[in-house]
C-alpha cells in the first residue's frame, strides 16, 4: 500500500481504533507513520531559558500496516 504525506487515513487496530487523520511525517525506514491527532502521548518537557516546561502532548508514530487509505483512486469510479 503506498501512503504519502496528507493522505486521509483510519486507524484499524490499537487504542485509537475508527479514528481518521491526515498523515504528517513518514518514517519509510521503520514503516512508521505520525497522524494528526491519533496516538497522543504525553511528554514531560523541563524549562530552559527559551521555552516554558511542563507536560505537552503530541502525535506518536503508528505502524503502516495498522492504517487504511480512505481516498479514492481518480479512475475506480463506478
Amino acid at each position: 500500500m503506498l501512503l504519502k504525506k496528507g493522505m486521509k487515513v483510519k486507524v484499524c487496530v490499537g487504542k485509537d481504533k475508527g479514528k481518521t487523520g491526515e498523515i504528517i511525517e513518514i518514517n519509510r525506514d521503520r514503516y512508521l507513520a505520525k497522524v494528526k491527532e491519533v496516538n497522543m502521548v504525553k511528554k514531560h518537557k523541563k524549562p530552559t531559558k527559551e521555552n516554558k516546561g511542563g507536560i505537552i502532548s503530541k502525535e506518536s508514530f503508528i505502524h503502516l500496516s495498522n492504517l487504511k487509505n480512505l481516498e479514492e483512486k481518480k479512475g475506480d469510479k463506478k
